[in-house]
């Protein structure tokens, strides 16, 4: 017999998302189930997030070793130790790991069972032994590694991001399929362990502006990473732990290969065809109220497709609380001000519409804005010039976009996330007093350049001339 549990909500998946809307409603006194068939804390814990930055860690302290002479100091010797380099990621997850974690999650008043769903009726859950009946359900099962029909590759033993943190031995030539930010964030990361590294890409940061992914491409090719675009590749093997990857006009070989090619959304165990729940391959259909087709069933983070961020599951998460915790039915989803950050060196933000986006949608009405990280003094202290910041604007200054590449860009998007979400204009970005030193001034003088053409113009000194006739 099937144990029968009622609840007001039912969540699926115990990612970001999930542990959000499950910690939030569980709170505030709603009677909460929580169902995670793998690993709690989801991929950004386990897979994703966590472990890349620590991974990202480990390769800047390696890097900032070998590149101190440009400051007067002369590097010593180094030694990468990979078993302490796996070591500190795993220890940086269990850090976390605590946080959400079943019993975290069941003092907090959540039941959690820890089996996959799949729905058997419109309003029934199956997990294991038990039968879930919920007034709402909130399906936040994220995503899986996609791997893409390549001949050969399906016989080979390639990693995934949710497999390569588990080397405790150093690849001896990375090979990594895939141009987007995983893919660069770890060419990079084992490029400055002491790796070789080749990316084979149709295109590289393709969501990104042209002229800032080129920047961070050159800074690539400068650290050693070999950049290969706009190949195709023709065969995989795998032959005496060696890697062949074959190109159109030659063959790649390599210790490891790393499949870095996008997403798929994990919905193959849900059953949604009982539930009555409409899905395509790229995700499970929503509204901009986060409701699927059936009226009682939600979906939030990647499994409801788009932008595949953590912070956008979060944001999910928040509408979601609002609306069947707080009644508050007419919340919905506005994406935007969503931002994202790829966390190579430079990195590279955005947030907004790009300057090709806003230049089909605005046509001629609009301005672009740059400033060289070079022309910042607190870059050139620390010898960190190479960047930009790119604003798109309207002819009256409504901000549209931002784009950052450079050191500290995932923290400097943020006054351009206000500014896009709160519909500013480049005054009031421009009249804001930044500390100095900072990076931060970027920001400023970026949104002043504004005014360069018309307070410099002919008319403006006129204006001056007579204006000082008057004293």
């Amino acid at each position: 017999m099937s144990e029968i549990i009622k609840a007001d909500i039912c969540i699926i998946g115990a990612g970001s998302g999930g542990l959000s809307v499950a910690s939030g409603a569980a709170q505030l006194g709603k009677s909460t189930v929580l169902i995670e068939g793998g690993k709690m804390g989801g991929d950004c814990l386990n897979y994703g997030c966590v472990p890349s930055k620590a991974l990202i860690a480990s390769a800047s302290a390696a890097h900032n070793i070998k590149d101190t002479a440009k400051y007067g100091v002369m590097p010593q010797a180094l030694h990468v130790d990979f078993t302490q380099v796996h070591d500190h990621i795993h220890d940086v997850i269990a850090g976390i790991a605590p946080h959400d974690s079943v019993e975290r999650f069941e003092e907090l008043g959540v039941k959690v069972i820890q089996e996959y769903g799949s729905f058997e009726s419109k309003n029934i859950l199956r997990a294991g032994d038990k039968l879930i009946h919920a007034k709402r359900f909130v399906i936040s099962t994220g995503s899986s590694p996609s791997v893409p029909p390549i001949p050969g590759l399906a016989d080979v033993p390639y990693l995934t991001n949710e497999t390569i943190f588990d080397l405790k031995s150093p690849p001896v030539h990375l090979i990594i399929i895939g141009g987007g930010p995983i893919g660069l964030e770890m060419a990079q990361s084992h490029r400055r362990l002491g790796a070789k590294v080749t990316v084979v890409a149709l295109a590289f940061m393709e969501n990104d502006d042209p002229e800032l992914v080129d920047i961070l491409l050159e800074s690539l090719a400068d650290e050693g990473v070999i950049l290969r675009d706009k190949v195709g590749i023709q065969n995989i093997s795998h032959e005496n732990g060696q890697f062949s990857v074959s190109l159109e006009d030659e063959t790649i070989t390599g210790s490891h290969l790393l499949v870095a090619t996008g997403r798929k959304p994990n919905i193959d165990r849900l059953n949604l065809e009982a539930a009555g729940v409409d899905f395509t391959r790229f995700g499970i259909n929503v509204g901009e109220n986060l409701r699927t087709t059936n009226k009682a069933i939600y979906a939030i983070g990647d499994v409801a497709g788009g932008a595949g961020f953590t912070h956008k599951a979060g944001y999910d998460a928040g509408i979601i609380i609002r609306r069947i915790v707080f009644g508050m039915f007419w919340a919905k989803a506005d994406y935007k001000a969503l931002p994202h950050a790829t966390y190579t060196s430079p990195e590279l933000a955005s947030v907004g519409l790009s300057e090709k986006t806003a230049t089909e949608r605005y046509r001629d009405n609009i301005t672009i804005l740059k400033w060289p990280y070079a022309e910042n003094d607190r870059a050139r202290a620390t010898r960190a010039t190479k960047g930009m910041v790119k604003v798109i604007t309207t002819k009256k200054g409504l901000i549209l976009g931002a784009s950052i590449v450079g050191a500290h860009a995932g923290e400097l998007i943020l006054p351009w996330v206000f500014a896009v979400q709160g519909k500013l204009k480049v005054k009031d970005m421009a009249s804001v007093i930044a500390p100095y030193p900072t990076l931060s001034e970027i920001t400023k003088r970026a949104a002043g350049s504004f005014y360069t053409p018309s307070l410099f113009s002919d008319r403006t000194r006129r204006l001056v001339r007579f204006l000082g006739r008057f004293g």
